[in-house]
Parts: structure tokens; sequence; C-alpha cells
């Protein structure tokens, strides 16, 4: 009988401190909160990008702006050749969905134009990076990568269209005439430009290689001359730009074919920008 008493009230015992043991588990224990409070922070994932797609690359540049940046493809007389000249030259890929270029190349009596347009789609594979982050760290490289020159007085001024606004003022117009000119598109605007460019290759402040802020999320304008041989100096502009984990690069290139002529900064940028803005509007089209 006396074991049986003992063997009762260690039951007992052991129920009451089971029983405390689950009052004491309750919601307001900070082991309990922890963990699933951890879980719920490492579910949630970064943004995606807006596109999970990328245009036809030889598609993207419509004929009329073709017959602008290659002034020698309507000069082509036979139409097989001129058919084949609009439709340019897929680039190399593996991936579609991430990386598409075309190229051009038109010569005429003139010169030789060359042009190429790249897109690629950023895909970050960090959850905790976004796709629009990530394409802006491969932007911003690139952007390093082009050494652009600090921004002058003259070149810290505001976007082309702002300033053309401004124009009205004598001393805006003093101080950064040729961003007016490159809004407007008007020789008139800017009188030595074509001089400058044409005779001694110089290239006016306001052409500079520069950063664009009108044009996608964020952009940049390379311009670099290469006179390092003996031939017609050859002169490439190139706009890369953002838009969310898109990145686009415009690469531009003209050689005159009488030795001693310089293209025209102005010129080559106004079109390349202009192809650049089309792009963008497609994109977010």
């Amino acid at each position: 009988m006396q074991r049986k008493a003992y063997v009762t009230g260690t039951a007992a015992l052991l129920a009451a401190l089971l029983a405390g043991c689950t009052s004491g588990s309750g919601g307001d224990g900070p082991t309990d909160n922890a963990n699933p409070g951890d879980a719920g922070t490492a579910t949630v994932a970064a943004q995606p990008g807006k596109y999970r797609s990328l245009p036809e690359p030889c598609g993207a540049v419509d004929h009329d702006t073709l017959d602008s940046l290659l002034p020698g493809i309507k000069q082509i007389a036979d139409p097989d050749q001129r058919d084949k000249a609009y439709q340019g030259d897929a680039a190399l890929t593996y991936n579609t969905d991430r990386k598409v270029g075309c190229r051009w190349k038109v010569e005429s009596a003139d010169a030789t134009d060359r042009l190429s347009v790249d897109f690629e789609r950023v895909v970050s594979y960090d959850n905790t990076v976004s796709d629009d982050d990530q394409a802006t760290k491969l932007f911003q490289g690139m952007e390093t990568a082009a050494d652009l020159p600090e921004p002058s007085a003259t070149t810290a001024t505001p976007t082309p269209t702002a300033t053309a606004s401004g124009t009205a003022s004598p001393s805006a117009s003093a101080a950064s005439p040729t961003s007016s000119a490159t809004a407007s598109g008007s020789p008139s605007d800017s009188p030595s430009d074509s001089p400058s460019g044409s005779a001694s290759g110089a290239t006016p402040a306001d052409l500079q290689p520069r950063v664009l802020t009108d044009l996608g999320d964020e952009a940049y304008l390379d311009d670099q001359l290469d006179s390092s041989g003996s031939t017609a100096q050859q002169r490439t502009v190139t706009v890369v730009f953002r838009t969310s984990n898109v990145v686009v690069t415009i690469e531009y290139e003209e050689q005159p074919m009488a030795t001693g002529t310089v293209p025209d900064s102005k010129e080559l940028q106004d079109r390349a920008r202009n192809l650049a803005s089309q792009l963008a509007d497609a994109l977010n089209g």
C-alpha cells in the first residue's frame, strides 16, 4: 500500500511539472516569436523587373530612322540589296530572352555609317536584390567604364528641353548655346557647331560626353573621335540608357570618305538621341 502511494505521488508531481511547462510556452515566449519572425523575413523576395522579354532588335528601328542614320541606304540601286541593308544582321546570342542586338553597315559616296542596337534584360538571382537594382549596377559599371568628364559650368545645365525654353534670356543662351541647339535641332541656334566639328574636330563643351537626364531611368552619352590614322577621322557616338531592368546600348559610327573631313558631333548625337527616345517610348508603350 505504501508503494502504491509513492507511485501516485510521483505521477502527480510529473503532471504538475508538465502543466507548468505548458503554461510557460505561450505566445509571449521570445524564442517562439523569433522563429516565425525570421521565417517571414526570409520569404520576402525583392521585386522582379518590369520586363520579362525583349523586342526583336532588327525590327526595332523603322525605315525612316534608318534613312536618317544611314544616308547611303536609299542610294542602293538594287532593291534586294537595299532590303537586305534595311533588315540588318542580328547579333549572335544564345538566350534571346536575356540579350539581343542588331547591326547595320551602309557605304555611300560620302561616308561609311555603322549602327548597332543592343538590348539586355537583367535578372537578379539574389532574393534580396531586385532586378532593377541589379540593372542599375550593370548600368553604373558601364558609365564608370566610359569615364565621362566632370560636368563644367556650361555643361551642368538643365535638360535640353528645359534649356530650350529659357533661350529667350540672352544670358542663358550665351552660357550654353549648344544645349538649346541640341534640344531644338535647329542649325541656326548654334552656328559655330558645324565649323568646329568639320574643320578642326573640336567638340563644343555642351556636346562633350555627359549624363542625360531626359531619357529612361538613367542614361549617358559618349562621343569619341578617332584621329589616330592618316585616313578620314571616324566619330563614334554611344548612347546607353536603362529603363527598369532593361539596358539599351546604341552605337553610331560615321567615317567620311574624304581625308580631313570630320563627322559633325551635333548631327550624329541628335540622330542617336532621337533613336534612343524612340526605343525608350517603344519599351514603355
